[in-house]
C-alpha cells in the first residue's frame, strides 16, 4: 500500500517516520549517554557502550524497514560473505549524495560493528549531538594545520599523538570506520574543476585515510572497498526517500590493508607519501574501471537484494 503511494507523500510519510523514528530513540540514547558520562566504572562505561550502539543500530533499522516499506527500488548487492560483526574495518566508498549514507547504513548495519566516522575534535561541543557521538565512541581528531606547525615545530606529531592515544579503545573493541576519500560529493563541476583524471570519480585525498590509518595503527584488519552505482541520472536525498531511484547496486570488495602503509608519517615522509598515493591511486583507477563497466550494463552475477 504505502509503495503504491504518489511520489511527493510518499516522501512526506518517509521523512516523517525517520523524524518520528529519531525522536523515539534520542531520549533513550541521551540518557545512556548521561549515565556513561557521570559513571567513572570502566565495567560500567563499556556495557553502557554497547547499549548506546544497540540503541543506535535500532535506530538505523528502523529507518531501513521504512525504506523497505515504501520503495521499490531494486536493489543489487554483493560482497557481504565473510563479514564479521566482531571485525575491525576500514571502509571507504565513493560519494555522490548523502543517500550514499543511509545506503551504507542499510547495508551493513548488523553486519559489521556500527559505522563511525572520524570527527573533528571542535565537533564534541556540538547541543546533543556532540555527546551522543562521544558516548557512541565516535573517534575525535585533533589536526594542526602547516601555518600553526610552522609557528610551533615542537608540536609536530603532536596530534596525531593524542589521536592515536584516544584510539587505543578500539585495540579490544570491534570498530568499523568510515572514509569518503573524496572528501566531498561528486557533481560534473567539481569534477571539471579539478580536472580529475578519473570518469566517475573526484581525486581522492590521501592525507585523511594516512592519518586513520595512521591513528588506528596495527588495529585495522581489513579495507571494505565499496563502490555505489546509481543507475540513470544523479540522484539527490529526496529522490532516494521519495522512491525514484529504481535501482542501486552496491559492490563490496574486502581486501588486506597492506602493513607497510599503517603507522607511517604521511606528513613528514615524502617516500611513504608517495607510496600511499600511490595505493590510493590504484584504488580510485579500479573503481573507476568498475563504474565504466556498471555504466555499460555489468551487473554482479552473485547479487541480492537487501
Amino acid at each position: 500500500m504505502l509503495k503504491s503511494l504518489p511520489v511527493t507523500l510518499k516522501g512526506i510519510v518517509v521523512c516523517v517516520g525517520m523524524g518520528l523514528n529519531t525522536l523515539w530513540w534520542v531520549p533513550l540514547l541521551m540518557l545512556a549517554a548521561l549515565c556513561k558520562l557521570v559513571l567513572p566504572l570502566a565495567f560500567w562505561r563499556r556495557w553502557l557502550t554497547k547499549v548506546l550502539i544497540t540503541i543506535a543500530e535500532l535506530w538505523m533499522g528502523g529507518n531501513n524497514l521504512l525504506q523497505r516499506l515504501t520503495q521499490k527500488t531494486l536493489w543489487q548487492v554483493d560482497g557481504l560473505e565473510g563479514l564479521s560483526y566482531e571485525g575491525w574495518y576500514f571502509v571507504t566508498s565513493n560519494h555522490q549524495s548523502w543517500t550514499d549514507i543511509l545506503v551504507l547504513q542499510r547495508i551493513f548495519n548488523r553486519r559489521i560493528p556500527m559505522l563511525k566516522f572520524f570527527l573533528k575534535q571542535e565537533l564534541i561541543w556540538v547541543p546533543f549531538m556532540g555527546m551522543a557521538w562521544w558516548a557512541l565512541d565516535f573517534p575525535f581528531m585533533r589536526r594542526f594545520s602547516r601555518e600553526y606547525l610552522a609557528a610551533h615545530p615542537e608540536m609536530a606529531g603532536k596530534d596525531l599523538e593524542a589521536t592515536r592515544k584516544a584510539c587505543e579503545k578500539f585495540r579490544h573493541v570491534p570498530v568499523s570506520v568510515v572514509n569518503f576519500m573524496e572528501g566531498t560529493r561528486f557533481t560534473p563541476g567539481k569534477h571539471d574543476a579539478q580536472s580529475s583524471p578519473y570518469r566517475h570519480l573526484l581525486k581522492p585525498r590521501a592525507g585523511g585515510s594516512s592519518f586513520v590509518l595512521s591513528a588506528m595503527g596495527e588495529q585495522m584488519h581489513s579495507l571494505l572497498d565499496v563502490t555505489i552505482y546509481y543507475p540513470g541520472q544523479q540522484h539527490s536525498f529526496w529522490d532516494f526517500v521519495s522512491g525514484q531511484v529504481e535501482q542501486i547496486v552496491v559492490h563490496v570488495e574486502q581486501k588486506p590493508l597492506p602493513a607497510e602503509l599503517i603507522m607511517g608519517d604521511y606528513e613528514s615522509d615524502p617516500v611513504f607519501r608517495e607510496r600511499f598515493q600511490t595505493w590510493v591511486n590504484q584504488l580510485w583507477h579500479d573503481k573507476d574501471a568498475l563504474l565504466d563497466r556498471l555504466s555499460s550494463g555489468w551487473r554482479p552475477q552473485h547479487s541480492r537484494p537487501t
